[in-house]
């Protein structure tokens, strides 16, 4: 049994102030892995102290000295990828092949900081004035549980690039991933203070970080509801917030588009990371004169997916990350039916043959109007919704009508004219023809998507603040 007792302050494990025991869970054996120990307001008042007391010698630190910490922090973590592949897929569910994918990433995001660092232009002369990009203080960093080591890592990473401190609050669900990162960051050899991690509540933990005057910025990725209260809470000290936040991405099939292509890459979208991923392409746009191919095609692959054991190689989709994810998602897939959309492939309960762990069954429902729950909501599960379309202005109308605006994916034959419908997609990325990640472009969202981006040259600079000098 894992036990885990300690927080990281001011470059040391301490014990928390708070008492309060949270259980870890397999999620594909339902059995308690372990638990930890809960930070409270105090240790949450004491991280941010120390980031403070760090701030007065870090924000003056060089690029060079910078660049040697995140080059020594991409090292250590890189040196505990078995350690952490094993939480990954323990811990959260992961199927294996994705669970790679979080693990490699979170070393690796160290080395696109560096390269954005590496070409910023901390000062510019603009006519008369001089401006200087400066740090903007204290950093509040809080991570979720679908990719928790991915997030610590890529958003210290940044914050350190720019000479911010941080403290870190990460997703009491994924308090084993966060030991071991935490571990390889302390081995890094960082001056202490400039990163702190504290594990605890949202709302005790991340609700004293979020109204102290001595922190300058939040960084959240999370829900649409959470975002929204972080950005009230932060108003009276004028906080700078950058949010990423829910999505419910459209996947627009183009009338020309090639479906051995398209199919899978419209599954592989929507199924990524078991479905609980922002960026999931949840929606699957074809046009209605093509549907009944495309319905097949899709019912046939879906069907075929394997959802199971994560620790398997065949296994494509896990389980939910807890119980209450689970049933959050059978709720979905009842309310799709009762709203009457039609089940291509899955449906409620556990798939086949599987008595134990929260795992859902790859579903896929089609007859899908847009203004149906399933088509309005993010359900942060395999559960994906084809809406058929007669036209490509309706398609760009429809992928368009939603609050949300993370991402999207157009698929076509016409690289141009894919180009061209992508332009008209209000979303943060439009990828086409792909699934891949680019780290040196923005990544964020509009609308209710969130404010700001991170990665790359525009992720480094939600970190800094410009100060114009004139007269010199």
């Amino acid at each position: 049994m894992i036990s885990i007792d300690t927080i990281y302050i001011d470059g040391a494990f301490v014990t928390p102030h708070g008492t309060e025991r949270f259980d870890l869970f397999n999620p594909a054996t339902e059995e308690v892995l372990g638990s930890v120990r809960l930070a409270d307001a105090e240790d949450a008042r004491m991280a941010i102290a120390a980031a403070k007391r760090a701030f007065a010698t870090f924000s003056r630190s060089s690029v060079a000295e910078r660049i040697d910490l995140l080059r020594r922090m991409h090292t250590a973590v890189a040196a505990r990828a078995d350690d952490l592949l094993e939480a990954v897929v323990k811990e959260y569910g992961a199927p294996s092949s994705r669970a790679h994918w979080m693990t490699d990433h979170a070393a690796s995001v160290f080395l696109d900081a560096i390269d954005a660092l590496e070409h910023y232009e901390f000062t510019r002369q603009l006519g008369k004035a001089t401006v200087v990009m400066q740090p903007v203080g204290v950093t509040e960093l809080i991570t979720p549980w679908n990719s928790n080591a991915g997030f610590i890592c890529g958003k210290l990473a940044t914050a350190i690039a720019a000479g911010c401190t941080a403290v870190i609050k990460p997703s009491e669900m994924s308090a084993w991933q966060t030991r071991i990162v935490t571990e390889a960051l302390h081995a890094a050899g960082a001056p202490a203070g400039v990163f702190n991690i504290v594990t605890g509540r949202g709302d005790v933990v991340g609700a004293e970080m979020v109204t102290s005057p001595d922190v300058a910025k939040i960084s959240f990725t999370g829900s649409t509801v959470v975002g929204k209260g972080i950005v009230r809470a932060s108003a009276d000290t004028l906080k700078r917030v950058t949010l990423e936040l829910g999505g419910k991405s459209p996947t627009l099939i183009l009338d020309d588009a090639d479906f051995d292509v398209a199919v899978p890459l419209a599954l592989n979208a929507g199924f990524a990371n078991s479905g609980q991923a922002c960026i999931a392409g949840t929606r699957i746009l074809v046009p209605r004169a093509r549907l009944a191919d495309f319905e097949a095609r899709a019912a046939a692959l879906a069907n075929a997916m394997v959802s199971g054991d994560p620790s398997h190689a065949e296994t494509q989709i896990g389980p939910m990350v807890s119980q209450r994810q689970w049933e959050r998602v059978q709720g979905y897939i009842r309310k799709g039916i009762d709203e009457g959309a039609r089940l291509l492939a899955g449906g409620e309960g556990r798939p086949d043959g599987v008595d134990k762990g929260w795992l859902v069954k790859p579903t896929l429902f089609t007859d899908v109007r847009n203004d149906m729950t399933i088509a309005r909501e993010e359900i942060f599960g395999p559960v994906l919704s084809i809406i058929a379309y007669d036209d490509e202005e309706q398609a760009i109308a429809i992928a368009n009508d939603t609050p949300y605006g993370l991402q999207a994916y157009v698929v076509s034959a016409d690289a141009e004219r894919a180009r061209r419908v992508a332009s008209r997609i209000d979303a943060g990325r439009v990828l086409v023809n792909t699934l891949s990640h680019e780290p040196k472009a923005p990544f964020g969202g509009f609308k209710q998507s969130g404010l700001g981006r991170e990665y790359g040259v525009f992720g480094l600079e939600a970190y800094l603040e410009p100060k114009a000098l004139l007269g010199l």
